[in-house]
């Protein structure tokens, strides 16, 4: 049991909540594509989020979870903040705080929000969630779970359970987060805790970001601002799952033609990199920044996670791995970068928003609920129907700041 708690949060690990920047003007010139009516999208995401709720509010256990069989927290946290969200039902509905009462019962001495693993996981999502509810009860469970987010964040002040240290910002390792129990730090489990402290309110100029923008930096395919050798290979703008152990990805590493190692960047963990860094401070006219946004001009898509294989010798097509974990990073992201419109490749312009709320609509199954591959479990409909959820609820903020046309 514990091996299958361990996969199923690790659909949240390799797959897995605004900070406001000034909007670029849209390109003149090509049409913009979209997939929907403009003029209803706003009524057709609600639909679509108000059958998804339904189905989620139809999982809960008696005592006011969602998860089961032991399975982690943060499976409760997730949907829990989609419900806080939603305008019909919002934080104090009588199942959403037994929800919640349930939730925090999680809470360890040391602040963590969790059980036997992956504590940064379940406690940043955890945070996030709590968050939405603005309820000013839980502020003291929020506080501790922050003070234990920023505590394991390495740096020299961090120490594993194996007695692992990091001396300086030299290593690698510095600014980012692991799984809470010691070992390497990834973009994904930082990316969760940055928009963890994001939601709780730490401001740019905390510690805690300008350290982990050493470590986001790092996990870029970049050159001329990531120091890390794999850097040199793909230096697409994009970003993989780790620098260490000289970059990882689960989208795949492979030598060019030229003899260069390429550490294959992918959309999820690009769009992870694109929100930390704006969580981090920078701006749109950083050069970090502005590569990132070309990668993901140059891959836009709503169809697949893009930069998975989808002819990989072992995993066939992986193409919509991570699905709706990249639906739910992809939509975050966008929003807090600000631009409503996409130029591809091509040329072509298109409004995220819709082509996106269309897209996650077409997949909803006749119960309101998602279900995504096997790997990574998003056949799990609770985690990735919560994920579709907070996606369109990111689509609806961003509507209401600008609308489609």
């Amino acid at each position: 049991m514990k091996h299958r708690k361990f996969r199923l949060m690790a659909s949240l690990a390799i797959g897995v909540s605004v900070v406001a920047a000034p909007a670029f003007l849209p390109v003149a010139g090509t049409m913009v594509r979209a997939a929907a009516d403009a003029p209803s999208v706003d009524a057709k995401v609600q639909a679509t989020i108000d059958r998804a709720l339904a189905f989620l509010k139809s999982q809960q256990q008696p005592d006011g979870s969602w998860q089961k069989n032991n399975q982690p927290p943060a499976l409760t946290a997730i949907p829990l903040k989609a419900f806080a969200q939603d305008p019909k039902i919002g934080p104090n509905a009588d199942f959403v705080k037994k929800g919640y009462e349930k939730l925090i019962t999680f809470q360890q001495p040391n602040g963590s929000i969790a059980q036997d693993l992956l504590n940064n996981y379940n406690t940043a999502i955890s945070v996030s969630s709590l968050v939405a509810a603005k309820n000013p009860a839980y502020k003291e469970a929020i506080d501790k779970a922050v003070g234990y987010l920023k505590g394991i964040q390495w740096t020299d002040k961090a120490t594993g359970p194996k007695g692992e240290k990091v001396k300086d910002d030299t290593n690698v390792w510095w600014g980012g987060w692991g799984y809470g129990g010691g070992g390497r730090p990834d973009m994904s489990n930082a990316q969760v805790a940055m928009e963890a402290l994001q939601n709780a309110g730490l401001t740019k100029d905390d510690p805690a970001f300008k350290e982990a923008i050493k470590f986001i930096s790092r996990t870029q395919n970049n050159s001329e601002t990531n120091d890390q050798k794999f850097a040199r290979g793909a230096d697409d703008g994009g970003f993989v799952y780790s620098p260490a152990n000289d970059g990882e990805s689960p989208a795949g590493i492979f030598v060019g033609p030229d003899g260069k190692r390429v550490v294959r960047s992918y959309g999820s963990m690009s769009y992870a990199g694109l929100k930390s860094m704006i969580y981090a401070g920078l701006t749109k006219e950083d050069s970090r920044v502005k590569a990132a946004w070309k990668w993901i001009s140059n891959t836009y898509t709503v169809e697949v996670n893009p930069g998975f294989l989808t002819n990989d010798p072992k995993g066939g097509n992986m193409s919509r791995f991570g699905v709706y974990y990249y639906y739910q990073t992809m939509a975050r992201a966008l929003n807090v970068y600000d631009e409503p419109l996409i130029t591809d490749a091509k040329g072509v312009k298109h409004d995220w928003r819709v082509e996106l709320a269309d897209k996650i609509a077409s997949l909803q199954n006749p119960d309101g609920s998602w279900t995504g591959e096997k790997k990574w479990m998003e056949d799990n409909s609770i985690l990735a129907t919560s994920f579709a959820t907070l996606a369109l609820q990111e689509i609806q903020q961003d509507l209401k700041e600008h609308p489609a046309k």
